[in-house]
């Protein structure tokens, strides 16, 4: 048995969590998310400096009430996580100085984690989790990947968005609309009694140099400023717009494209497994979509629980558990944080010297 702190600042979700592994299933203890979503709201998105502030009121208390919920003291653990990079980096080194404060107070590894490779763990903590090698859409407000996950842990990005996120698109085309942030639940809600076919927008291509396009990649751009003309001759025509059916034919061809680009990656390269997981996976036209066509294709899919799809230390712990079933014993406590860092590259955060 293995117990694991985990902590998360990485944008505008605090969150703790203590994840153990038992007879080789992993379970969350306690879980815990302290978030800043209203204060944001007012701004129309995250403002960097109100949510690293929030991070150092936050996080404390959060630790306090999952160890006690989970009955496990500081000293019981196997090691302490915390996520290092991508992220916001005023927000990341609030769980990173917690993280190493407790590792070093308490002579405890500490296991630096990359946030996509914890989105990509987040399926490890469903009832029914699929043994590698399978393709991953990992589909979120920062990132909209196609990654490659094998039997030996290696990851391996198959397909990536040029521009904006979905879910970065879903929060611009909500603010376009007047529906508020986050944009994601926000369209879905009025979405339901629109008419998704009543719109024809574009599915953004990614042109190749030297000729065709990338057949996995994405790029939302085309998709924002064709919603953006649409409304404006609507508003130039009608004084109300029509607002189910813009953001029911908005959320419908996100659902298109990353369906069947996932759907056609995972049949070229020989994949019968699709896993979905980020706080786009959460969409209900999407999950149904995927679900549907992949079983008509004979791909069997696997989306993250609903509690672990948007940002929580729970799948933090579960990417550390994942390291640490792979021998890998800590990190440096002299790690920084990374803004950016691929993905690719996440077993260098348990190098010595580290690599920031």
């Amino acid at each position: 048995m293995a117990l694991v702190l985990a902590l998360e600042t990485s944008c505008d979700e605090s969150a703790a969590a203590v994840v153990t592994s038992r007879a080789g299933r992993w379970q969350v203890l306690s879980s815990r998310i302290a978030s800043q979503v209203e204060e944001h709201a007012r701004w129309g998105g995250v403002v960097p400096e109100i949510a690293s502030r929030r991070h150092v009121e936050a996080l404390p208390a959060l630790v306090e009430t999952v160890l006690d919920e989970s009955g496990v003291s500081v000293g019981e653990l196997d090691a302490v996580a915390a996520t290092v990079a991508p992220g916001l980096a005023g927000a990341l080194m609030v769980a990173s100085v917690t993280g190493r404060s407790l590792a070093a107070l308490h002579g405890r590894p500490f296991i630096g984690v990359h946030h996509l490779e914890g989105h990509l763990a987040s399926v490890q903590l469903a009832d029914r989790s699929p043994e590698p090698p399978y393709l991953v859409l990992l589909v979120s407000g920062g990132h909209t990947e196609l990654i490659r996950v094998d039997r030996s842990g290696d990851m391996l990005r198959l397909g990536r968005s040029h521009d904006d996120a979905a879910g970065e698109a879903f929060d611009k085309v909500a603010r376009l609309l007047g529906l508020g942030y986050p944009g994601g639940p926000a369209i879905q809600q009025v979405a339901e009694s629109g008419d998704p076919q009543r719109f024809s927008l574009p599915k953004g291509r990614v042109s190749r140099p030297g000729g065709g396009f990338h057949p996995y990649d994405f790029s939302f751009s085309g998709l924002k400023t064709a919603m953006l003309r649409t409304v404006e001759k609507l508003r130039a025509e009608q004084s109300e717009l029509p607002l189910a059916d813009l953001a029911a034919s908005f959320e419908q061809v996100v659902a298109d494209v990353l369906v069947q680009r996932a759907l056609r990656c995972a049949l070229d390269h020989g994949l019968d497994q699709l896993v979905m997981v980020g706080g786009v996976a959460a969409n209900r036209r999407l999950r149904s979509q995927m679900t549907a066509q992949a079983e008509a294709r004979k791909v069997g899919v696997t989306i993250a629980p609903l509690a672990f799809c948007t940002d929580n230390a729970a799948m933090i712990g579960a990417a550390a558990l994942a390291r640490l079933a792979r021998t890998v014993t800590d990190s440096s406590l002299e790690i920084g944080v990374a803004p950016r860092w691929p993905l690719d590259r996440a077993s260098e955060l348990y190098k010595t010297p580290p690599p920031f």
